[in-house]
């Protein structure tokens, strides 16, 4: 645990790098001036208003796989959020594809998923930001929101800390292990199956499709038969 870091992320690199850190370590800030989000997006929150951590891990499946890293970190959130705060229906978190936790409609965490190579070989380091206690003021965009904001005012940021990673250590050994139930479950969670989306990919190109279900790699599956794999995605439908 630190008071101040610029980013997590990259404070928890550096010590792989360096051979200081190993499978499991877990960095966790009150503050970062520089946190980062997916896409070089900066994450950025009052001092003590949010959870910030970043942890590692060497997955034991080939790292053809590891699209499936972050929607077991999304799983792991959500699952934690519902059993630490008590929720009515309207404020069930759910799971944008790929790295983004909604509450009613409205972001309230983000998940970074990272390769990272060094001297022992690969692992992945994720990154995990979110509000938990803020002001409406105090929010960064229309679109985000807070767990205090959604219902959940009494949150204690330790437990839903190891919370969060107990639920990934269980959802990671699943996954490992080959379990095809994650699959379906994922879908149970999702905020983004069946809905109308617009998708960016990294080299700027536009479209628009329906999401239909998530392939067993982790890929997002369209209506034109399309697996996304990466690009940036928007839901255009509310119903």
């Amino acid at each position: 645990m630190v008071d101040v870091t610029g980013s997590t992320q990259n404070d928890l690199a550096v010590q792989i790098r360096e051979g200081n850190s190993g499978h499991g370590n877990v960095l966790v800030a009150e503050f970062q001036s520089a946190g980062r989000g997916r896409l070089d997006r900066s994450f950025v929150a009052p001092p003590q208003s949010a959870l910030l951590f970043s942890f590692f891990i060497k997955p034991l499946r080939d790292s053809a796989d590891w699209l499936w890293l972050p929607l077991l970190a999304g799983q792991a959130v959500c699952a934690a959020i519902e059993s630490q705060c008590r929720l009515d229906v309207n404020h069930i978190p759910k799971l944008k594809w790929p790295n983004d936790i909604l509450m009613n409609e409205k972001k309230i965490a983000g998940l970074l998923s990272e390769r990272i190579d060094h001297r022992d070989g690969a692992g992945v380091i994720i990154g995990i930001g979110i509000n938990v206690h803020l002001g409406q003021d105090e929010l960064p965009v229309s679109t985000a929101s807070a767990l205090n904001l959604q219902g959940c005012s009494g949150c204690n940021r330790d437990e839903l800390l190891v919370a969060i990673l107990q639920n990934f250590t269980d959802y990671l050994e699943r996954w490992e292990s080959g379990d095809v139930r994650l699959v379906r479950e994922y879908e149970a969670r999702s905020a983004t199956i069946g809905r109308q989306i617009r998708v960016e990919s990294p080299t700027g190109t536009v479209r628009e499709s329906t999401a239909i279900g998530i392939d067993p790699s982790g890929a997002l599956i369209l209506t034109t038969g399309e697996l996304l794999t990466v690009g940036d995605v928007v839901h255009l439908n509310t119903d």
